[in-house]
Parts: C-alpha cells; sequence; structure tokens
C-alpha cells in the first residue's frame, strides 16, 4: 500500500463557520481519544469522492492529537475492473463473478496486508475494495474495525452480495450515508448513519465570484460568458447518466436557444470504465458546438490546486449545476454547488434527497423531461435562481461540512 500524508488541520480554522462552542465540542469529544492510532484504507487517492473526503478529515483527527494515517491499496488493472464491477453491484447492477475473481480479490488484497498487520486501535475501511482483508488476517487482527459503505446498497445486486457478504459480517460497525442502505444480507451489525460532507475552506469551495468564474471558463475553456451556461460536474459512468443530461439540454435549447452545455469529468485512477463512458458522451453530443466535455484526459488540470480552481470556476459560473444520477450514495458535488450558492436540479435518488428538499433548496427530478422542465425555468428566472442558491448554501453550512462530519466519526470511535 502507498501512504498519503497530509499535514495536520486545525478545527480552529472553521470557528467562523460554527461558533466557538461546536468546536470546543469538538475538542472534548477528541480528548479522550488522543494519541489513538486510527487506519484509513481506500482504493485511491484521487479523482473519486473517498479521496475528496479523506484529506480533510484526517487532517483534523491528526489536528485535534489522534494518530491517523490514510494509505492507499494498490492493484494491477484486472484487480481495478474487478472491484468497479463490485461497486456497480452494490448499486444494483447484475453482474457476473466467478471465482478466478475471489482468487484476484483476495490475492491482491494479501500483497497488501502489511499496513492493515500492524497494530491499531481503529481501522475504517472504505468501499468494498478492502473489505476483504478480515478474511486475511486471522488471529493478526488488532483494534475495532469500521467499514464506510460510500455507495447506495438499497437495492444490491446479488453476485456482489454473495461475493462479499463473508467479509462485511466480521466488521463491527458499518457506516452507511442513508439508513435505507443497511440492508441486513450486507451490513448484518452495528450500522451508523454519517452523512458526507465538504470543506468549505479548500481551494474547490472557498469563494469564487460569478463574474471571475465566467472570465476563467471563457479564457481557459472556451464558452461564451454572456450566454447561459448548465454545467455537470461528475465522472463518466452509468450512475451520472451524462446522456440523459444531454438530452434533458436538447429539450432545453427548445426554449432557451442559446443555452450552453458542460459536461466536466474527473477520470479517477480506479475507474476504468470511464473512459468508455467519456467516448459515449462524445458521440452522443454528436458534434454539437454548444455542447462541451471536458475531461481530466485533455483541458481539465491535472494539478490538484489547478484542478480544484478550475472546478470551483465551473460550479460558480454557471447558471444551472446539474447531479442527473440515477443511484448516488451521496453527491458531493451536488453539495459543493450548493455552497457556491449555485441553483442544482439533481436526480430524486439515494443521498441527494437527503440535501436537497424540492422547491427549497433546487428541484429533484425523475426523469429527462422533468430536469429539462426545471432548467428551463430556472434560466428564465433569475430571481429564483437566487433564492434557491441562497437557501442552499445556508443548507449545506448546517448539515454538510466537515466539522459535523468529523464529531460524527469522533463520537463513534469514543463509543467503543
Amino acid at each position: 500500500m502507498r501512504r498519503v500524508v497530509l499535514a495536520p488541520k486545525s478545527i480552529c480554522e472553521y470557528e467562523g463557520l460554527i461558533g466557538e462552542e461546536a468546536v470546543g465540542e469538538i475538542r472534548e469529544l477528541a480528548a479522550s481519544l488522543r494519541g489513538a492510532r486510527v487506519l484509513h484504507v481506500n482504493a485511491t487517492a484521487y479523482g473519486d469522492g473517498v479521496a475528496e473526503l479523506l484529506p480533510s478529515l484526517v487532517g483534523l483527527k491528526c489536528g485535534l492529537g489522534l494518530e491517523v494515517e490514510w494509505h492507499v491499496l494498490t492493484g494491477n488493472a484486472s484487480f481495478t475492473e474487478l472491484t468497479q464491477k463490485l461497486h456497480n453491484g452494490l448499486q444494483g447492477m447484475e453482474v457476473a463473478l466467478d471465482p478466478s475473481d475471489r482468487a484476484l480479490y483476495l490475492s491482491t488484497l494479501e500483497s497488501n496486508l502489511e499496513v492493515v498487520s500492524r497494530a491499531w486501535d481503529f481501522v475504517v475501511v472504505h468501499d468494498p475494495q478492502p473489505v476483504g482483508f478480515l478474511g486475511l488476517l486471522d488471529g493478526r487482527r488488532t483494534g475495532h474495525w469500521l467499514w464506510r459503505c460510500h455507495v447506495d446498497t438499497s437495492t444490491p445486486g446479488e453476485a456482489a452480495v454473495d461475493f462479499l457478504a463473508p467479509y462485511t459480517r466480521h466488521f463491527e460497525v458499518s457506516l452507511v450515508s442513508m439508513p435505507g442502505y443497511a440492508v441486513p444480507e450486507l451490513h448484518p451489525s452495528r450500522t451508523e448513519v454519517v452523512l458526507p460532507s465538504i470543506d468549505p475552506l479548500t481551494p474547490k469551495n472557498q469563494a469564487l465570484s460569478p463574474s471571475l468564474a465566467r472570465q476563467i471558463l471563457a479564457t481557459r475553456f472556451g464558452l461564451d460568458p454572456e450566454r447561459p451556461l448548465i454545467a455537470q460536474v461528475s465522472r463518466f459512468g452509468p450512475w451520472k447518466d451524462p446522456l440523459g443530461v444531454i438530452d434533458a439540454y436538447r429539450e432545453v435549447k427548445r426554449r432557451v436557444a442559446d443555452v450552453q452545455l458542460a459536461l466536466v469529468g474527473n477520470l479517477a485512477d480506479n475507474d476504468p470504465e470511464g473512459t468508455e463512458y467519456l467516448a459515449m458522451t462524445l458521440d452522443h453530443a454528436a458534434g454539437d458546438t454548444d455542447i462541451h466535455v471536458f475531461s481530466t484526459l485533455d483541458r481539465l488540470s491535472r494539478d490538484e490546486l489547478t484542478h480544484a480552481l478550475e472546478i470551483n470556476a465551473f460550479q460558480s459560473g454557471s447558471d444551472v449545476v446539474l447531479q442527473k444520477s440515477i443511484r448516488e450514495g451521496f453527491g458531493l458535488a451536488a453539495t459543493e454547488a450548493m455552497w457556491k450558492r449555485a441553483a442544482v436540479v439533481a436526480g430524486r435518488v439515494g443521498g441527494l434527497v437527503e440535501q436537497i428538499e424540492d422547491g427549497v433548496h433546487g428541484y429533484l427530478v425523475s426523469s429527462v423531461e422533468e430536469c429539462a422542465e426545471c432548467v428551463a425555468v430556472l434560466l428564465q428566472k433569475p430571481e429564483l435562481r437566487q433564492k434557491m442558491g441562497a437557501r442552499a448554501r445556508e443548507r449545506v453550512r448546517e448539515r454538510f461540512i466537515a466539522p459535523r462530519h468529523l464529531a460524527d466519526y469522533l463520537r463513534i470511535l469514543q463509543s467503543f
């Protein structure tokens, strides 16, 4: 495994957002955990939601006196393809798995076993990639083990359940993003609901005026700052429905002729299907010059700071931000846009239903036609966009920022 080294972060930096009393409560929660050795394990340090969450959470825990390390699995392309199938299977897709897949899975984890074999007080493994470790450790297990499952497991596919259930039953606690995800066949022991979060102090989420954002989008990406812009920021994959986004844009264009669409996405290190869906998206755009598709294969920077500012510009400079997911454990990109006072239209699925109260903080939709209707209304009513955006930012401040997320983790660790 490869360690991701992070500097400690001070909880005091967030006092202006959460208040002195809340900072004191978090310090008090952490006091009994000082010196505790905590390991987080996931599949990648770049490009997916877990990689977005962990830097702030790990840094803040270190700043409060816990001894926290974050390690990333190493594996070959076949392992990556397998774990993508498991991810899709957990979200309901029927996938084909055979004994050779289990052999590959366990042999890859065996080669990563040294770090998890050390003496830890708590081990938190994220998503399906590392859950098999407990089947390999036998009597070498130390500390308390928690499975943080970030995906929507409300209706998992049978093959994925059969593959993973022999390992997930060994965990003392499963952490899920919504109560409905805690199905007993995957989460037979104690479950805790932990809502994900964004860090409002990172470059991606710091204030960027719409006018400056539009200037960046014009000079860097060739978008017209005088014309309305719809954007979706997400990975390219089946659950984010980029083809449905294009279909909705085409419906909107019948009513708002000068509208532009930007589809913006990372290609994560552990996402082999991303390139395939990017190609499908480009094909579906069919040469429409008002559809702009940007990825880390071409125009989007892979430099961490530059990339963060580019994403900030898309979320801050768009008239409407989409998250047209058809399955979504929790929509971090939607939360980022809400923090920036964007008018958001999102799929009526998974964690997005918890994030957005329909008609208050944005709109929730279940079809291309509903999506197009809501986008068209928002483009034609700038005052409505502003009101929804203001309410959306406050919703995020109250419920979906890093200090609250940190406090949830500390309470769970303290409970053992």
